[in-house]
């Protein structure tokens, strides 16, 4: 890539100098006068602008391929992992319709839960590449609505329980990029949480807020929190990019964001969602 990249760039100084060139010995020959110069602009801007396409062309058609044969790997990716995924969910309910005992019942739902577990994930991959290649759609999301369903996955957890203040709002959004933001806070929450300690989240007025009652962070933390791959607790599971991950998101959407957290008392996230509320 680099050297094709030098090479068009030789090409294009040189055309440069040749435009130059053109233009010094036909002032030269006809003399400078308005008609010449218009004349001269005219040829030298349509001879820059064939060798700016071929080279714009030259660049940019390889990876034009590359992205249309990667999208197209992906929507078969998608394709055909759809097929035993709808196959493992369809099993495991009509099996759980043909039996009582209760051990068998409580297989099936970790079946299920890792399946759902597993779409989940493959839809994070197909969004993270689609989003790469070109901007991610964005729909009308009923807000309560989400925040419901993504605290109802961590319910199943069955670890710390959860305390909902939630009016209602839409927002005008990426449905998988706001669920991944919402699912890493949360998961944050409970990872540095006491198991009995309640997590809150509180939409009002066009703010979340999301808190906690664990460990909390010092200024020190504080200060580098968003930064990617620093965890604060080296004992805590993680790669240190959840929060990372939050604040891209958060400032691609305008999305106003500020943590505050004290030592041993806890940690609240404030996200303004004004800019994305639908009015």
């Amino acid at each position: 890539m680099y050297k094709r990249v030098w090479m068009a760039t030789s090409v294009y100084v040189l055309s440069l100098i040749g435009s130059m060139a053109l233009m010094y010995f036909f002032m030269q020959e006809r003399g400078f006068s308005k008609e010449n110069f218009l004349i001269i602009s005219g040829v030298v801007l349509m001879f820059a602008w064939g060798i700016g396409h071929i080279i714009s062309s030259y660049l940019l058609a390889p990876q034009a391929t590359i992205d249309t044969n990667l999208s197209e790997l992906v929507n078969e990716v998608v394709h055909e992992l759809n097929l035993p995924l709808s196959t493992i969910t369809a099993n495991t309910a009509m099996l759980k319709k043909q039996t009582d005992d209760l051990k068998f019942l409580k297989r099936l739902e970790r079946i299920e839960a890792a399946a759902y577990r597993l779409e989940r994930l493959y839809k994070e991959l197909v969004y993270g590449i689609k989003k790469e290649l070109h901007p991610v759609a964005k729909e009308m999301i009923a807000l309560e609505k989400l925040l419901q369903e993504r605290v109802e996955v961590f319910e199943a957890f069955e670890r710390n329980p959860f305390k909902r203040q939630l009016e209602a709002c839409r927002i005008y959004a990426d449905k998988i990029g706001f669920e991944k933001m919402i699912d890493n806070l949360l998961a944050n929450a409970m990872k540095y949480s006491p198991k009995d300690k309640p997590i809150r989240l509180i939409l009002k007025e066009k703010i979340l807020t999301i808190a906690d009652e664990g460990m909390g962070m010092d200024e020190t933390q504080l200060v580098r929190v968003f930064e990617r791959y620093y965890q604060g607790d080296k004992q805590q599971d993680g790669e240190g990019i959840g929060l990372a991950l939050v604040k891209t998101y958060c400032d691609t959407e305008g999305i106003g964001i500020q943590v505050h957290s004290q030592k041993t008392k806890g940690t609240k996230v404030i996200l303004n969602l004004s800019k994305i509320v639908y009015k």
